[in-house]
C-alpha cells in the first residue's frame, strides 16, 4: 500500500508500519486498541482473521488508545483481536488524466474494471488503481529547465477527450521549487516521471501525471475568491428566469418521491453551461444508479454532438452499501470538481440526495452514541452540510485563469416535509432553493419545480424586478384560484378572473416545458429573453372581455399559439410566424374590444398589503418589519 505524506495535518513522514487489534465490533463501527500513534481521518485495513482479505476503515474518532474506525465494507467475519494495518495517510482521491467518462465508488474503485475483473458480485476486500496505468498520454511541456514553480502550477498538457488537461505540481507540495528536468513532448504513462524539481533545500522531487489529495480537505491554492455573479445557463425557463443559479454558486432541490429530481438533474447535466459534470448519486436506490449508468452513455452532447459520458464523472453508491461508503462518495466527488476547477474550468457538481448522506451520518453518529439533535440527526449537521456546500465557488488562479465549481443537491424529505432538519440545514448553507411541488407533479407540469416556494439570490437571464413581478403574479393568480374553490367562478369578478387566466397562462407555456422536444427541452439565453419579452406584452396588455367564455376562448389560442412557437426552431420563419401570429391575434382581438365600451382591465396586477405577505419569496419583506412591502410607484411601473 502506497504511503503519502502526512504534512497535510502534521509535519513528519510516516514511515513505519503500525497496527492494531480489534477491541469491538458495532456493525460497521470497529474499536481498534494501537500502541503507536495515530491520525484522525487516517486509512487502516482490517484484516478478517489469518485470511488475506483486508477491509478499507477510516479513523473517526480517538479516545486514548482506542480508535473508532468505520469500515467501507460489510464487517461479517471480523472476530475481536483481529488485526489492523494503519497506513498513514487520509482517506484520498487520486487524481491525473483520465479520470472523465468513468464510473467510481465512493472510494474511487473504477466500478466497469472491477467487474470486468471479478464479475457481478465483487468479493469484499477487492480494490483497483481508479486510472489506467497502462493507457498512454501525450504529453506537452509548457516549462522549461530552471524555471520556479509551486503547487497547482502547470508543468505540461495532455488530450483528455474534448478538454485539455493540465498536468500540475501536486497540490501537497509547500514553497518554491526549481525545475530540474522536464521531460520532451512524447507519450508517456500516468506513473512515468514527467519532470523532476528541486526545492530549497536541494532535495529533488520525481512528479509524474497522478498524484493523491485527501478528499475532506479543500484546495485552497487560488490566487483570489471571486464573488458568483455570472448566471449558469442551464436552459430550463423557469430557473434560468426566476430562481436562477450562478456560476460557482449553490443550490438545493427538494422535493417528495416521483417529483422528479433524477430527472431534473440529468436535464441540467446534458443543457448547463458548464465544461465538466460530475454526478455523486450518494446513497440512491440501486435502480436509479444502474439506469444512470446505462443511460448516460446515450445521451448526446449538445455542445460537442458527442456522447455526454467524455466530459462526466459519476460517482455512485447505493443505499444498501454501508454508511461509511455513501458518505466518501460525497468527498470523492467534489474532490475531483475541486481539481478540474484548478485548471480553469466551470465545474457542476449534482448530489443525490444529500438526504441519504445525512441518514448515513445519522447511523454512525448513534453508533458512536453521541447526542443526538432534530430527529436524532447528529448536533452538528448544519455544520457539515455547510462545509460541503462551501467548497463550491468561482476563484481566479495564480496565472490568471478562472474557475468555477456549481453545487446542486437535491434533498428527499420525508412526505415533502420541507421542515424536516436537512432540508433546513440546506437551506441555510444555499443561494437558491428550486422546491419540487408534489401537486405540480401530479398535474404533469414539469419541470415540477414550485414557483410560490423557490427562491433565488443570483441575477439570472433577466432583471430581477421583472422576475419579482411575475412570481406576484403567480402569487394573485394562486390566491384567486383558491377563492374560486370557495365561491366559483360566477362569484369571482371579471378582473380577478383574467388575472387568474394571466398567471396560468405565464405557467403553462413559459414555466413548463417539455424535455422530450429537441427545441423545447433546452432555451437558450437568448431566446429566453425574446420568449420573456413576449410574455411581458402580453400579460401587461389591457384587455376587456364580454364574458368568462370569451377570456378563457382567447388565452386558450394564445397558449396554443405559443407552445407552437415554443417549438420552432431559433429565428426560424416559422418561429417569426407564429410570434407575428401571437402579437396580431391579441392586437386584433384589443381593437374590437375597445369600441364595445365594457371595463377596461386596468391593473393587471390587484395590489393589496395581503399581496406579498403570503409571497414565500425571500425578496420579500413583511410590512411588520416597517418597510411597505409595495409602494404606489411600483403599481404605476407595472402596467
Amino acid at each position: 500500500m502506497p504511503v503519502y505524506p502526512a504534512t497535510l495535518t502534521c509535519n513528519f513522514w510516516v514511515t513505519m508500519k503500525r497496527t492494531g487489534k480489534i477491541y469491538g465490533i458495532n456493525k460497521n463501527l470497529i474499536t481498534v486498541e494501537f500502541e503507536d500513534n495515530v491520525l484522525q481521518n487516517e486509512i487502516g485495513y482490517a484484516r478478517i482473521g489469518e485470511s488475506d482479505i483486508r477491509l478499507k476503515a477510516e479513523i473517526i474518532r480517538i479516545k486514548g488508545n482506542r480508535a473508532d474506525l468505520q469500515v467501507f465494507e460489510e464487517t461479517r467475519g471480523l472476530r475481536q483481536g483481529d488485526l489492523v494495518e494503519f497506513t498513514g495517510s487520509l482517506l484520498s482521491a487520486e487524481l491525473g488524466p483520465g479520470l472523465l467518462g468513468q464510473f467510481f465508488d465512493g472510494m474511487q474503485n473504477p466500478l466497469e474494471k472491477l467487474a470486468d475483473k471479478y464479475g457481478e458480485f465483487l468479493e469484499r476486500g477487492e480494490y483497483l488503481p481508479p486510472l489506467d496505468e497502462d493507457r498512454l498520454w501525450q504529453f506537452t511541456p509548457i516549462v522549461k529547465k530552471g524555471a520556479t514553480v509551486q503547487a497547482g502550477d502547470t508543468l505540461g498538457t495532455v488530450p483528455e477527450g474534448i478538454i485539455t488537461h493540465k498536468i500540475m505540481v501536486p497540490f501537497y507540495l509547500k514553497g518554491r521549487y526549481e525545475i530540474t528536468t522536464v521531460s520532451p513532448p512524447m507519450a508517456y504513462h500516468i506513473k512515468d516521471t514527467i519532470a523532476v524539481l528541486k526545492d530549497q533545500k536541494g532535495d529533488s522531487r520525481p512528479i509524474t501525471m497522478r498524484f493523491q489529495w485527501p478528499v475532506k480537505k479543500a484546495v485552497e491554492i487560488y490566487e483570489e475568491r471571486l464573488e458568483p455573479r455570472e448566471p449558469l445557463i442551464t436552459q430550463i425557463r423557469i430557473i434560468d428566469t426566476l430562481f436562477p443559479v450562478a456560476k460557482g454558486g449553490t443550490y438545493c432541490t427538494p422535493g417528495p418521491f416521483g417529483a422528479g429530481k433524477t430527472v431534473l438533474q440529468q436535464i441540467t447535466s446534458r443543457n448547463a453551461q458548464a465544461d465538466i459534470v460530475i454526478i455523486a448519486a450518494c446513497g440512491e436506490r440501486a435502480g436509479e444508479i444502474v439506469e444512470t449508468i446505462n443511460e448516460f452513455p446515450k445521451l448526446i452532447d449538445p455542445r460537442t454532438g458527442r456522447s455526454l459520458l467524455e466530459r462526466t464523472i459519476i460517482v455512485g453508491n447505493t443505499s444498501s452499501m454501508p454508511v461509511a461508503a455513501r458518505e466518501s462518495s460525497i468527498y470523492t466527488a467534489v474532490t475531483m470538481a475541486e481539481y478540474y476547477r484548478q485548471m480553469g474550468y466551470d465545474v457542476i457538481l449534482l448530489a443525490d440526495s444529500t438526504s441519504r448522506w445525512a441518514q448515513a451520518m445519522r447511523e454512525r453518529s448513534g453508533r458512536l452514541e453521541e447526542i443526538p439533535g432534530e430527529e436524532a440527526f447528529p448536533a452538528y449537521l448544519e455544520s457539515i452540510v455547510a462545509n460541503f456546500y462551501e467548497r463550491a465557488g468561482r476563484v481566479r488562479m495564480k496565472d490568471g485563469s478562472i474557475g468555477s465549481i456549481t453545487i446542486g443537491g437535491t434533498v428527499s424529505p420525508a412526505g415533502g416535509n420541507f421542515d424536516e432538519p436537512v432540508t433546513q440545514a440546506t437551506l441555510k448553507a444555499v443561494g437558491a432553493f428550486h422546491a419540487l411541488s408534489r401537486e405540480r407533479s401530479d398535474a404533469r407540469r414539469y419541470p415540477a419545480i414550485d414557483p410560490l416556494e423557490s427562491w433565488s439570490k443570483y441575477t439570472g437571464v433577466i432583471e430581477k424586478d421583472a422576475g419579482i413581478k411575475m412570481i406576484r403574479l403567480l402569487n394573485r393568480a394562486y390566491e384567486v384560484s383558491q377563492m374560486m374553490k370557495v365561491v366559483g367562478e360566477e362569484g369571482t369578478p371579471m378582473d380577478d378572473f383574467v388575472l387568474y387566466l394571466k398567471g396560468e397562462f405565464f405557467d403553462s407555456v413559459y414555466l413548463q416545458q417539455n424535455a422530450f422536444d429537441p427545441i423545447d427541452g433546452a432555451t437558450s439565453r437568448e431566446r429566453q429573453l425574446n420568449c420573456f419579452g413576449m410574455m411581458e406584452n402580453i400579460i401587461n396588455t389591457r384587455v376587456t372581455f364580454k364574458n368568462k367564455d370569451e377570456a378563457r376562448s382567447v388565452f386558450s389560442r394564445l397558449r396554443s399559439l405559443f407552445i407552437e412557437y415554443n417549438a420552432s426552431q431559433w429565428e426560424s420563419d416559422e418561429m417569426e410566424t407564429y410570434a407575428s401570429q401571437i402579437t396580431n391575434y391579441l392586437n386584433e382581438y384589443c381593437q374590437e374590444n375597445r369600441e364595445d365600451g365594457f371595463m377596461l382591465h386596468d391593473k393587471p396586477f390587484m395590489e393589496n398589503h395581503l399581496d406579498s405577505t403570503f409571497v414565500r419569496a425571500k425578496n420579500f419583506k413583511n410590512l411588520n418589519d416597517g418597510i411597505p412591502v409595495h409602494r404606489e410607484e411600483d403599481a404605476e411601473s407595472i402596467q
